[in-house]
């Protein structure tokens, strides 16, 4: 038996009860809980077109006809029609209700400034934002992934007691934060171009809000499933840290036990 089972059963038997009953945070666990979660987000095929229609409905528009308003109309109404077959199919509308949602927020942008380039900065925003979250959490040591193993796992803390997992879900974290900072690094400088007349760049920018949506999602995806599917990262009880200084700062210093 590892010191990290008698622990948890020492902690159950400490609090009068069993040994606590939680699933053992492993290489499966990361790998089912990454792969059941961004399957989940991405929606499948059907959910990442719908995420896509309305954007391309307003970029269209908007270049054949260079009317802010109209060009809005269609990209809300896009939504609306593809939220009412979903209705009528009696299927879940969650997929098109965030889109709607995006460009309803993009709508109030450009409308309050009269500037059509200005739909796509909520995104711009959104995903500048996220990615500083992100890399905040594992800067600190906490990051985005392993919390989801916790919520999942019914242990919160449970798996930082692990440096193998606590590196894997720094890598795999990571690898949301890339997709955000390229949106960002990409499509500022096309905004900022339309915006103060730099360029006519509104075109490209309607391309790469498209293309660098959910294909991007699918590649960190398929990063995460090739790190995962390699099965090399320790994961077994009482692996220690390569480096004393990724220890958690209120771990037990002593060597431990040979595998």
């Amino acid at each position: 038996m590892t010191e990290r089972q008698r622990a948890a059963e020492e902690t159950g038997a400490a609090e009068g009860g069993a040994p606590a009953e939680r699933e053992e945070v492993s290489e499966r666990t990361v790998e089912a809980v990454v792969r059941a979660q961004l399957a989940k987000a991405l929606g499948g095929k059907r959910g990442m077109v719908e995420a896509a229609v309305p954007t391309i409905g307003f970029t269209v528009s908007y270049l054949v006809m260079q009317n802010l308003q109209l060009a809005l109309g269609v990209g809300v109404g896009a939504a609306l029609v593809l939220a009412a077959v979903r209705l009528a199919q009696r299927s879940s509308v969650q997929f098109v209700f965030n889109s709607l949602f995006g460009i309803a927020i993009a709508a109030v942008f450009a409308l309050r400034s009269g500037d059509a380039e200005d739909f796509a900065l909520p995104g711009i925003i959104y995903n500048a934002v996220y990615a500083a979250v992100l890399t905040l959490s594992i800067l600190v040591r906490w990051p985005a992934i392993g919390l989801l193993i916790g919520a999942v796992t019914g242990d919160p803390t449970g798996w930082r007691s692990d440096p193998a997992v606590v590196r894997l879900s720094s890598r795999l974290t990571w690898l949301l934060v890339l997709p955000c900072v390229v949106r960002v690094a990409v499509q500022l400088p096309l905004w900022a171009a339309e915006k103060y007349d730099i360029a006519s760049t509104f075109a490209f920018l309607g391309i790469a809000k498209i293309a660098m949506g959910w294909p991007l999602q699918v590649a960190a995806l398929a990063a995460m499933v090739w790190i995962l599917a390699r099965g090399k990262t320790p994961m077994a009880d009482g692996a220690g840290p390569a480096d004393p200084s990724e220890e958690d700062p209120g771990a037990d210093r002593r060597t431990p036990p040979a595998n």
